[in-house]
């Protein structure tokens, strides 16, 4: 188990979710997996005291520090928590502090579907502290993946053993895109450090499943006999012979040009490339035109989260200017193929909400506050976004944002 702490655990008892992870040591001699430690994804309600993802499933663990340490903890997800037999009534008047915890997994959960990431059980853990000797659940609350418990190394490494039982392991690949859409700071760990905590290295099925068939080599049937050239040349080859060349000479003379030719004939002029575009009136000057293929390099954001989790065939920007009220405007064009219309629903459904992030800019900077359009058609998402040059943008340019999408990304 390897932990990546990001921010500080939100309760008391996250401190020993932490001590109980860190003991089952690196490398999969326990169980494997990579923990992230004070995390909160984004759409989570909540910071959480731990994101455990394993080979097999994932753990949202929430702390809840009860007000003293008890030896008996009945704890139903619908109803009344009891310890020692006396309600537990927390600050805020909620009976079961469960319902946060819940809330927060169900938010993991949706936003890894919504990202289309490899799908692994989400599952949660209540860790409640600073102590309890035992804890009493209903049935069906265990049979919906939910545990709670006083966290030790024993405890968490059992529940995670229950819960974690996706019956396709997860590749270093897909666990890497997890992390990327859970992580809100930094970068994923290397495939290397995957694998070493028990993500297969998992090759492409289709190389997996291929097979090699020997081709037998074919057997060349020996000649029975070869006719005989003549010995001598008779009149009719001679004569046929001559008439050849004569032919040949003649050809020459009316192929090859003469001196006061030039031997190359000159190329046909081209049609010449449009020098400026025209969008409900107003006029575009192409500028810069770029093609990548890996689209989540160059994107930031919920976005490049969306990229990262699913495939994307090519992505073509295109750089523009134009004026408004005399002034001069900086205009940029992104186009993502993302191979199917489904996926570009996906895709859009993301970039149409506020603050999730886009595509840089040509020089590898997002535009600052730049107006923003967006739009969809079959495989495509277009982005378009409009600053005054040399600055930042502001709403009086959405009008030139919209039009931008009508504009080409290749010439």
């Amino acid at each position: 188990m390897r932990l990546i702490r990001l921010g500080a655990e939100p309760s008391a008892i996250g401190a020993d979710v932490r001590a109980a992870l860190t003991a089952w040591g690196a490398g999969t001699g326990v169980l494997g997996g990579i923990a992230l430690i004070g995390v909160q994804p984004p759409d989570c309600p909540m910071p959480l005291d731990a994101i455990v993802v394993l080979p097999k499933g994932v753990l949202v663990i929430v702390g809840v520090d009860l007000p003293d340490p008890g030896v008996k903890l009945e704890a139903p997800l619908g109803g009344q928590w009891k310890i020692d037999g006396w309600p537990l009534v927390a600050k805020d008047g909620t009976a079961n502090p469960a319902t946060e915890a819940v809330a927060a997994a169900t938010a993991v959960a949706q936003r890894i579907q919504a990202m289309r990431a490899e799908p692994l059980p989400v599952s949660t853990v209540v860790a409640v502290g600073p102590f309890v000797g035992q804890v009493v659940q209903p049935t069906v609350d265990l049979n919906r993946g939910v545990r709670v418990l006083h966290p030790k190394p024993s405890t968490v490494l059992s529940a995670a053993r229950e819960l974690a039982t996706s019956t396709v392991p997860c590749t270093a690949d897909h666990a890497a895109k997890l992390f990327a859409i859970l992580q809100n700071t930094g970068s994923p760990p290397d495939a290397r450090a995957f694998i070493a905590e028990g993500f297969s290295d998992a090759v492409s099925p289709d190389l997996a499943a291929a097979s090699t068939m020997l081709i037998p080599k074919a057997q060349l049937r020996q000649a029975i006999g070869r006719k005989r050239l003549p010995g001598k040349l008779t009149w009719p080859y001679l004569t046929g012979a001559a008439l050849l060349a004569l032919l040949l000479v003649v050809w020459l003379v009316v192929a090859l040009p003469g001196d006061d030719k030039p031997a190359d004939a000159t190329p046909a002029p081209t049609s010449a490339q449009p020098t400026t575009i025209v969008v409900d009136g107003t006029t575009f000057v192409p500028k810069e035109m770029k093609k990548d293929q890996e689209c989540q390099a160059h994107a930031f954001g919920d976005v490049k989260a969306w990229l990262i989790a699913n495939d994307c065939g090519v992505l073509l920007r295109a750089t523009y200017e134009t004026t408004l009220q005399g002034k001069p405007v900086t205009v940029m064009v992104a186009d993502m193929d993302l191979y199917d219309a489904p996926s570009a629903k996906s895709l859009h459904a993301v970039v149409a909400l506020p603050g999730s992030g886009g595509v840089h800019g040509l020089d590898g900077k997002p535009l600052e506050s730049a107006a923003f359009a967006n739009g969809t058609k079959g495989s495509h998402v277009t982005l378009a976004f409009a600053v005054w040059s040399g600055g930042a943008g502001d709403p009086s340019l959405d009008p030139i944002a919209k039009q931008a999408l009508r504009l080409p990304t290749t010439r």
